[in-house]
This record gives C-alpha cells, sequence and structure tokens, in this order.
C-alpha cells in the first residue's frame, strides 16, 4: 500500500509540474515581424521629427503588402491556440441569432417596405409590398445574390421614385466608401444601362420621376465636394453640375425634406453649417441660399406648413433651441423661439407630425422623448425609469398619423421598436429583439451607472453591466470600451454577442468621457481641440476608479476602442499602461500629427475644427504631445491587439502599421503585441454578417485567453 501511495504521489508531482510546465509554455515561441527602418526626415515649425515607417504609406508597393502579409502570418501563429475558443464563440453568438429575422415594416407613399434576413445568408433581402402587410411581396434586391464573386458587397441609398416605378441604389465591392449608382426598373426588374461612379451612394429624386440628384467624392481625398444633377436615360458624362463645396473644411450632400416639398443641398464642417433649398417640383430651377454660413453658427431645419422649425446654437445657445421662420424668409433675421436654449438641456433632434412635435433632448446624460402637440394642449415626457438605456426616433415617414414610433434598449434589455400614440397615449411593442437558445433572462444581469472623479475635479459618468451575483473583490474581468470625439456619443445599449463575456464573469462598462455629447454641447467643447487630453485622462481616471472600487484590478482590466477611439487606446497605453492587462485598438487614429498635415488624404481638411491644424504650431505642438505614433517610447506596455482595414478610407491601414512597428522596435516586455490586416475590407471591417461575428469572436478571444478562460 506505502508503495502504491508513493507511485500516486510521485505522480501527481510529476502531472503538477507538466500541467505547470504547459501553463508556462502554452505554445510555441515565434518571431514578430520587424520592419525594415528608413530614415524619414519631417520637419515643421522648426521641429524635426525622425519617422523610420513613413515608407509604410506606398499602397500596393510589394515591401508593405510583405510586411502586412507577414504580421498576418505572425498574428495567425500566435492565436492558434485560440482556434477552438473562437469557433465556441462563433458558434455561441450565432446561436442566439435569429437568422430568418425581419426589421419591422414601415410604411411610404403606399408601400410597406422591410428587410428580412434567411437562414444562413449574409446578405439582407429589401422587400415592400403594396397596399397593406398582407399583400404579395415584392423583392427589391436579394443582396445574397448580388453579392456572389465579391469579397466585400455594400449596397445602400435606396431611394424609390415619387411614383413608385424605380429605385436608385448604391454599390461599393471595394470597402473603400466609393459607391458607384444605379437605377432599377421595379416594373421590369430590369437595371437602366447609366452607372456613376464615385459618389456617396445616397441620391433624392426631384417630383418629376426622371431627375435623379446625387453627391460626388473627390478621387483623392474622398471628399463628397459635388453635387450633381442626372436626367434618366442620359450619359452620366453630360450631368449637370448643381453645387461644387471649394472649401476644403465642408463636405457637402442632398436630401429630401420629410414634406417631399423641398430639395436640400447641406454644407457641413465640425462648426459651421449652410444650406440650399429648391421646390422639389421644380428640378430646372436654382437653389437658393437658407442661412448664409458663419463660422461658429450651427443649424438644421424641416419643414411644416409655411414655415420651417430651425435647430441652431443661434445666440450662443450651446445645447440648441429650436426657433422657426417663414419659408419665404428664411434668413436668421426672421428666426423665432419656440423651445428657447436651456443650460441643462440638450436638444438632439426634433420630428414633426401633423399635429405634433417631438423633440430628442439629453438631461444629465439621459435621453428623453418629449411630445408637444401644436396647439399647446398637451406637453409630456415618455416615462423611462432607468440610468443606463438609450431611446431615440425610428422610422416616422409618415407625416398624418398619431403614432410615434421609437425605439428602445439597454445595457440588459433587448432592443424593441415601439409606437406610441401620441393622442390616446397607447403604447405598442412591434418588436422586441429574439435572443434564441432559451438561457437568457435579462433578470439574470445588473446594470447601472456610477460617477468617477477625473483628475480636475469632473465626475465622469460609467454605464455598467454584469451578471447578477458580480463581488467587488477586485478579481472580476472588466472591459472598459470608450470613445470620446467628435460629440458622438457611446450610449448604453444591448449587446447580444456581449452575452459571452457576460456570462464567463466580465463586467462591461462605457465610460462616457469629455469628446462626445453625453452631458450637453459642453461636454463635447471640453474634449476637443486643445483640451483633447481631458478625453484620454478621462478614460485612465475612470479605469482608476474602477480598480479602487474593487470591481477589477490591473491583472484583470481590459480596455477597446475603434477609429478615434483607437486614438484613446493608443494615447492610454502611453499614460497608464501599467493598469491594464489588455487592450484592443480597432483601426486606430494613431498617427494625428502626420495625418493632420496630409490635406490628400481623406478626412483631414474636414477635421481641423476636430482636431486643429496642424500647420498652426500651436496646435501642431500639442498634437504632437499626445499622439500615439509620436509618444511611443522604450517602457512596459500590456498585450495589445491591433487591427485595420487595407482598403480603410477613414484610417489609412499605414497609420495602426507604423504603430505596431514602432511599438515592436521600442517596448521593453515580452507581452504580446498581434496585429491583423483584413486585406478585403476598410473601416467597417466585412459586409457579411456572419464574418463580422468571427471578428468579434477573435476578439473575445484575445481577452478570454489572457484571462485563461479556456471555453
Amino acid at each position: 500500500m506505502k508503495k502504491i501511495a508513493a507511485f500516486l504521489a510521485l505522480s501527481l508531482i510529476f502531472a503538477t509540474a507538466c500541467k505547470n510546465d504547459q501553463s508556462e509554455n502554452p505554445m510555441p515561441t515565434y518571431t514578430p515581424p520587424v520592419a525594415e527602418k528608413k530614415e524619414t526626415v519631417l520637419e515643421k515649425h522648426g521641429d524635426i521629427r525622425i519617422d523610420n515607417y513613413y515608407w509604410m504609406n506606398e499602397r500596393d508597393h510589394p515591401e508593405v503588402i510583405d510586411y502586412l502579409e507577414r504580421e498576418n502570418d505572425y498574428f495567425d501563429k500566435m492565436t492558434a491556440h485560440t482556434q477552438g475558443l473562437q469557433t465556441l464563440l462563433f458558434d455561441e453568438i450565432k446561436s442566439r441569432i435569429k437568422e430568418d429575422d425581419q426589421s419591422v415594416p414601415y410604411k411610404k407613399n403606399g408601400y410597406w417596405y422591410m428587410t428580412r434576413y434567411e437562414v444562413g445568408k449574409d446578405y439582407p433581402i429589401y422587400t415592400r409590398k403594396k397596399g397593406s402587410q398582407e399583400a404579395e411581396e415584392e423583392i427589391l434586391f436579394n443582396v445574397n445574390e448580388l453579392a456572389v464573386g465579391h469579397n466585400y458587397y455594400q449596397l445602400g441609398g435606396l431611394n424609390v421614385s415619387p411614383d413608385n416605378r424605380m429605385v436608385a441604389f448604391g454599390v461599393d465591392t471595394v470597402s473603400r466608401r466609393k459607391y458607384t449608382i444605379q437605377i432599377k426598373n421595379l416594373e421590369t426588374g430590369d437595371l437602366y444601362p447609366e452607372k456613376i461612379e464615385t459618389t456617396t451612394g445616397g441620391s433624392v429624386w426631384a417630383n418629376d420621376n426622371k431627375t435623379l440628384f446625387y453627391t460626388r467624392k473627390d478621387e483623392v481625398t474622398l471628399r463628397s465636394n459635388k453635387i450633381y444633377k442626372h436626367i434618366l436615360g442620359t450619359d452620366p458624362a453630360t450631368d449637370a453640375l448643381v453645387y461644387e463645396e471649394t472649401d476644403e473644411t465642408f463636405s457637402t450632400y442632398i436630401y429630401k425634406t420629410k414634406s417631399e416639398k423641398y430639395l436640400v443641398i447641406g454644407s457641413q464642417s465640425t462648426l459651421t453649417s449652410e444650406f440650399r433649398i429648391l421646390e422639389a417640383d421644380k428640378p430646372g430651377g436654382n437653389f437658393r441660399i437658407f442661412q448664409p454660413r458663419e463660422r461658429g453658427l450651427e443649424y438644421s431645419f424641416s419643414h411644416y406648413k409655411d414655415h420651417f422649425y430651425v435647430l441652431t446654437n443661434k445666440d450662443g445657445a450651446t445645447n440648441f433651441k429650436l426657433m422657426k421662420t417663414p419659408i419665404a424668409k428664411t434668413n436668421k433675421g426672421h428666426w423665432e423661439d419656440v423651445i428657447p436654449h436651456r443650460e441643462d438641456v440638450l436638444l438632439e433632434d426634433v420630428d414633426i407630425f401633423k399635429d405634433f412635435l417631438v423633440l430628442n433632448e439629453r438631461n444629465n446624460g439621459l435621453n428623453k422623448i418629449r411630445i408637444i402637440r401644436w396647439d399647446g394642449k398637451e406637453d409630456y415626457y415618455l416615462p423611462f425609469d432607468i440610468e443606463t438605456y438609450t431611446a431615440g426616433s425610428n422610422v416616422n415617414v409618415e407625416f398624418d398619423t398619431d403614432w410615434y414610433r421609437y425605439s428602445y434598449t439597454s445595457l440588459a434589455t433587448p432592443t424593441s421598436t415601439v409606437e406610441f400614440n401620441m393622442n390616446t397615449r397607447e403604447t405598442r411593442v412591434l418588436k422586441e429583439q429574439e435572443v434564441l437558445g432559451g438561457t437568457f433572462d435579462k433578470n439574470n444581469y445588473e446594470e447601472k451607472r456610477v460617477w468617477a472623479t477625473a483628475a480636475d475635479g469632473t465626475k465622469i459618468p460609467i454605464s455598467m453591466v454584469y451578471k447578477k451575483g458580480m463581488v467587488q473583490d477586485g478579481k472580476n474581468p472588466l472591459l472598459i470600451y470608450g470613445y470620446g470625439s467628435y460629440g458622438s456619443t457611446i450610449d448604453p445599449t444591448f449587446s447580444i454577442s456581449r452575452l459571452s463575456l457576460l456570462d464567463r464573469g466580465f463586467i462591461y462598462a462605457i465610460a462616457h468621457v469629455r469628446g462626445g455629447e453625453y452631458l450637453g454641447r459642453s461636454w463635447y467643447e471640453n474634449g476637443k481641440l486643445l483640451h483633447k487630453k481631458n478625453t484620454f485622462s478621462d478614460f485612465v481616471d475612470a479605469s482608476k476608479f474602477l480598480i479602487a472600487e474593487k470591481y477589477t484590478s490591473p491583472e484583470h482590466l481590459y480596455a477597446q476602442g475603434g477609429s478615434a477611439g483607437g486614438l484613446l487606446m493608443g494615447a492610454v497605453l502611453n499614460l497608464a499602461p501599467e493598469i491594464y492587462k489588455g487592450v484592443i485598438a480597432e483601426v486606430p487614429f494613431v498617427d494625428v500629427v502626420t495625418t493632420m498635415l496630409d490635406d490628400s488624404i481623406p478626412l483631414t481638411t474636414s477635421e481641423y475644427d476636430e482636431w486643429g491644424n496642424p500647420n498652426d504650431s500651436v496646435y501642431y505642438q500639442y498634437m504632437k504631445s499626445y499622439s500615439p505614433y509620436d509618444q511611443v517610447e522604450a517602457k512596459a506596455y500590456p498585450n495589445i491587439m491591433v487591427t485595420t482595414g487595407y482598403h480603410d478610407s477613414q484610417v489609412q491601414y499605414w497609420e495602426p502599421a507604423k504603430w505596431v512597428a514602432k511599438l515592436r522596435e521600442f517596448k521593453t516586455d515580452t507581452n504580446k503585441l498581434l496585429f491583423h490586416t483584413n486585406m478585403e475590407a476598410g473601416h467597417s471591417g466585412s459586409s457579411a454578417r456572419f464574418e463580422s461575428i468571427k471578428e468579434t469572436a477573435r476578439e473575445y478571444a484575445f481577452f478570454l485567453d489572457l484571462e485563461n478562460i479556456k471555453q
């Protein structure tokens, strides 16, 4: 017996040792790619920068392709041990999704329109029914058929003619956001021969059913800069130029008012608006200026009867107010207050109905929907009773109706499409997002909002969700997400895929940092230009708060952000790398100075009012002081995963490529640094819905692997 016991003990010791060896060496070691250094001297304002990886912006150069492919090969090898986990996550997420799903139909001009999906298919099917929802279905486009043979296929800008006989649409097969517009005859199913290249994809029919207005992009910068008029059946080469936006800091676009009475050309920069209008019945006429541009004056408008209702920041209305003006007197001198400016309420949007005005407001970070009768007899808010929800207008194309359609969701509540009768106050849920599998119950999760204190004393709101039973002992894995630019607010919404993290013990948090508009327009103003660093320090302070409150610890804290949120990730990695276990930066804008100095690439000139113009030395030095690429230094960084798309038109692939190469050169740690380039996609990733789930599974596997969660 003693011999057997000794043998078992020895076996246990041996097995434990083997297990420890395996945990310390879970996979073969691979040598990371090394990018060749080619010194390029960049000089501005007397400041000299040495950029050893500037050569990577030579698109399609064999050396560039070779580097990206070597990084992809390294990525595949370093993540090979998680393939089983990725497959498990993919299958798990996909199993929750109703594959044969469909949108809630909406009525327009006598037809009910709907988008639906079929089991196993990646792309949508656009349909309509005449007269009633029980009528025979007419398929406008089956994108699954159109996408055959394409690695990427995006159809958008669907625009049905007023007589319901034709539909204009745009197609992008590269993911460069350069759409080709075509027109389909809905009676015969045939395509008209004309193809209109290098557009935004969107278009607007005049009321004569033969004149189509659209926006072209500059071939090089991809700035939307010209409005053209196309006559059905003619050669697009003969299309008339209607308007050209010559100011490189502005982009232009065209749309039709909800009343169908006016065509509107918009010109927009970060801080300034300008519009031109033309009666939709008179497409041969000349557009007239609504209100000439004035730097800092922002406005938009809706048409109702004999007035335009103007949403604007006029007269210092930082959080915007609603004004009105007669249709024949649109200059700002004629604007009159309807809803005055309020210091504590951000007026985000308005919706016009025959008998009601609907306001979308934000107060203390929370969405509010306000209903007002035009006759002044009623003025009330829809009730919402938690702090981690999102609610706002859905599709409301009908004018003469009492029913207002809105969307509602929260971090633990699937998205619902709700109709509210503004007259009787009856509510009906038209659809709630289904979570298949039979195991999801929103009551199993807890969601709440907490407030961190920034270094300057500012309170930073954080929305969070986790599975009930969580213990604040500092041992919980926590993923904190952030963005913080352009005044874009990351509202708390439900995610089917996120359940795969929550059910494995993760806490998910959104840091509502300055640079968004969560707490009003001033929240945005204090996170841009020469206040941009507030965005980064807010995120770090929010992270430190979550650690101090023992929701997590540096050994279990993860961060993620994309695009301008990728800039955020790059900045916090330089500011406080020691408090994160792992970070994912998706399509990150990390080479701020070099990019903003290059006015030949997309988005640069139109974003001077967001980041500053580096041709001004004050903004140049400030950008350089936080630009992630310029601030990389010899120190330890956490585990990092970086993704990009080769055809990205918003953040060029070379920004993350250069950043990763420089991080490899300087970092002093042995943590993972993984870089993946989708050679077939752009800024938004794959166009196929199931391929996008694979991308999510890959990201989740990165976090779970670092937590040693294997399944």
